[in-house]
């Protein structure tokens, strides 16, 4: 019955958007190619961010207005209430805006109910969306475009790129002062890093020198130094184009003796799957945590809070170690993919539907590149010494609070080097570093789309399968349970039907890839 009321809504929106095609729609008005103008009117419905709410006054909307020809009139809602606010706003065509901003790709039920418009459909009014797409390498395609792709093989979600030097970087971070301080070396394998351990341990006997937290997300990180693109859950192997479940393989018994090997010495938190942000934060600024995988981010998060009281704090980004010399390498998994973007939204009018891919069409220019960035000159950025600088307040406000820049719904590309004005020096010493020991390839566990039949088997063994994985292996790593059980969770997890969630990812990304 579920099934059956969801294919008579794609049946029903469907319809509704081919009889815009070709004809007037509900504002009488038949679409055409002709430029935006003020009186065009883009109705925006975006995100308004705790750490850079909305404002009126932003300069980024004013000039997007501007550059795009068209009025644009912007309704940001916080993140808490957004959720509710999208959904009874997609609950009726008569109430849809003209775009939809997210934070992260959009559940796939709104494509099957036909909410969405797909940039192919409307490629007569997306010319430089469609020379852009002509631009880019094989990796950024896959790594920006293949993610956006819907069940059907369409783009429904706005490609991004600009901002993979900044947005979601992970690094392996140490205390820089306290190695240098006590002649210690810094770790190129697994064995080194639990001898430099014990050696802090032993400086420092309060301290939990490997100060992992966020449970499984942190071996996954670092993954890569055990064997190509390793998660503990859910990974497209890129080597071997294969889906695998990290938890179930080989590896998995070498990571939970090492890790269980620095539970049992005190050498890492026992609680880091539940360890509280407050709690390990103050682990890092307390000297008693010294080295462990993190969003690079966090480099300017501690160095500017512990050197208040502590000038010589000095936290900084390092090679990874490797663990398992064979399969891994010096690498982190790839999370520098930007995931916000916008969606056209089916109102059922030709004329507005072809007025918003067409503005959605200009944020590929390079012109829309230009004043999404950086804005004007003398407005919100000058030149020093030859080098562009935003234009800043007493305050040393970041351009995305004082100007919008950045910000939900603003941008599909964005210039790398304005990203990296938004850098501290600490971040800049070591960014390039960073990046060269990323692996290549984005793992698409959270942007993949199913189509029903797929999605209906998803839901019914992901969580299950997730759940057992997550509190057996706990369980063993914690001593809880005996390593030799290891071989039984693999045929539960079988059971428990893995490989059928398997099968249906690799049909999935099959379709899209």
């Amino acid at each position: 019955m579920k099934k059956g009321l969801s294919l008579l809504l794609a049946l029903v929106m469907m319809l509704s958007l081919a009889a815009c095609t070709g004809g007037s729609g509900e504002s009488g008005e038949v679409a055409n190619n002709d430029p935006l103008t003020k009186d065009d009117v883009i109705e925006v419905a975006t995100i308004s961010h705790s750490s850079w709410p909305y404002r009126d006054d932003w300069k980024v909307w004013e000039y997007i207005s501007e550059g795009c020809g068209a009025t644009v009139k912007v309704n940001a809602y916080p993140s808490a209430d957004v959720g509710t606010k999208y959904s009874l706003m997609l609950a009726s065509p008569d109430t849809l805006p003209d775009i939809i901003c997210y934070s992260s790709k959009p559940k796939d039920s709104y494509i099957f109910q036909g909410a969405f418009v797909a940039f192919e459909d409307m490629e007569e009014y997306m010319p430089n969306y469609n020379a852009w797409l002509e631009t880019l390498t094989e990796d950024e395609y896959k790594n920006n475009v293949v993610i956006r792709k819907s069940y059907d093989g369409k783009i429904y979600y706005t490609p991004t790129i600009g901002r993979e030097k900044a947005q979601g970087v992970r690094a392996w971070l140490y205390r820089k002062d306290v190695f240098e301080k006590n002649n210690l070396a810094v770790p190129t394998t697994f064995d080194e890093l639990y001898n430099v351990c014990k050696e802090l341990k032993a400086i420092y006997p309060e301290s939990y020198p490997y100060s992992i937290r966020s449970g499984f997300t942190a071996l996954s990180m670092s993954g890569p130094s055990w064997q190509p693109y390793w998660e503990f859950g859910l990974y497209y192997d890129y080597t071997d184009d294969t889906w695998k479940y990290g938890a179930v393989e080989d590896v998995m018994v070498e990571m939970i003796e090492f890790y269980k090997k620095m539970i049992d010495e005190k050498l890492m938190p026992a609680d880091f799957m539940t360890i509280n942000n407050a709690a390990w934060q103050e682990l890092i600024t307390s000297d008693r945590g010294f080295i462990f995988p993190e969003y690079q981010t966090r480099i300017d998060f501690f160095n500017g809070l512990a050197r208040v009281k502590n000038p010589e704090f000095d936290l900084q980004a390092m090679i990874p170690p490797v663990a398992k010399a064979d399969t891994g390498a010096p690498m982190m998994n790839k999370y520098n993919v930007d995931l916000a973007g916008m969606m056209m939204c089916n109102t059922r009018d030709e004329k507005r539907m072809a007025n918003t891919a067409k503005y959605v069409d200009w944020f590929y220019t390079d012109e829309a590149m230009e004043l999404v960035s950086w804005g004007k000159e003398g407005e919100t950025f000058e030149y020093v010494d030859g080098k562009r600088k935003y234009i800043t307040d007493e305050t040393a406000a970041q351009p995305n609070t004082l100007y919008g820049f950045s910000t939900y719904g603003v941008f599909t590309r964005m210039d790398p080097l304005a990203v990296e004005e938004y850098e501290s020096a600490d971040i800049a010493e070591t960014r390039d570093m960073v990046l060269e020991h990323t692996v290549p390839y984005y793992n698409m566990i959270n942007t993949l789309s199913f189509n029903e039949e797929e999605m209906a088997v998803r839901d019914e063994y992901l969580t299950a399968v997730g759940t057992y994985a997550n509190e057996m292996i706990l369980k063993m790593i914690l001593g809880q349970e005996p390593i030799s059980k290891f071989d039984e969770v693999k045929e539960t997890l079988n059971e428990m039907g893995l490989p059928e969630l398997l099968a249906v990812y690799k049909s999935a990304f099959d379709r899209v890839k």
